[in-house]
């Protein structure tokens, strides 16, 4: 009896540890297999959501003068209407250039805040209008001006893309309509600041 007992607990302790040692080997083989690292598959966005991104990212390259960055968002063929009363700048390349020789206005860099975003969806066609204080230092001084944009953005294959650009500056009324000794022109095209054409 007693050699019976002492069987079973032997057995019972060979089970125990051929369970455990089983569970650590199957731990231990899940380890060494290699891990998914492919990336997960991004949540569908809603268009409305996608396009404010992308204004977002947009307007960031803007302010950090990378044009090149900015093209990501604009289709080749983009119209930008100024808020002065000259003709509106016809496809990325004209406002491309047009952007880069304002900027050298800018030296210091510039700052741009957007407010007040709204986006309407229709089918594969989109527009957004927002308000933007923009700031800066214009020969030597503080520079700062005021505005509204209006985009119109349509879907070109899987992106959205800005086909209109509409930007037009907010002038007081003590100055509208003369331009501020020392101050650059207003030239409102499709970005929200002074000299600088405006996205």
């Amino acid at each position: 009896m007693i050699l019976r007992d002492a069987w079973l607990r032997c057995f019972a302790a060979f089970i125990v540890v051929l369970v455990i040692s089983s569970a650590a080997w199957g731990q231990k083989k899940k380890k060494d297999q290699p891990v998914d690292t492919s990336p997960m598959p991004a949540m569908p966005m809603a268009p409305a959501e996608q396009i404010d991104i992308n204004i977002g990212e947009m307007l960031g390259a803007f302010q950090v003068g990378n044009v090149e960055a900015m093209h990501k968002y604009y289709a080749d063929n983009a119209l930008f209407v100024r808020g002065t009363f000259e003709p509106p700048v016809v496809g990325w390349q004209n406002y491309a250039s047009l952007l880069q020789q304002e900027r050298a206005n800018f030296p210091g860099g510039m700052q741009l805040i957007r407010r007040n975003t709204n986006i309407f969806v229709q089918g594969d066609v989109a527009w957004a209008s927002y308000s933007w204080m923009f700031g800066a230092e214009y020969q030597g001084k503080p520079y700062s001006a005021r505005g509204q944009t209006t985009l119109v953005v349509s879907k070109l294959g899987d992106n959205w893309l800005i086909v209109h650009n509409h930007t037009s500056q907010i002038c007081d009324a003590s100055i509208c309509g003369t331009q501020q000794q020392g101050q650059p022109p207003a030239l409102n095209a499709p970005t929200p600041a002074p000299a600088p054409t405006k996205p």
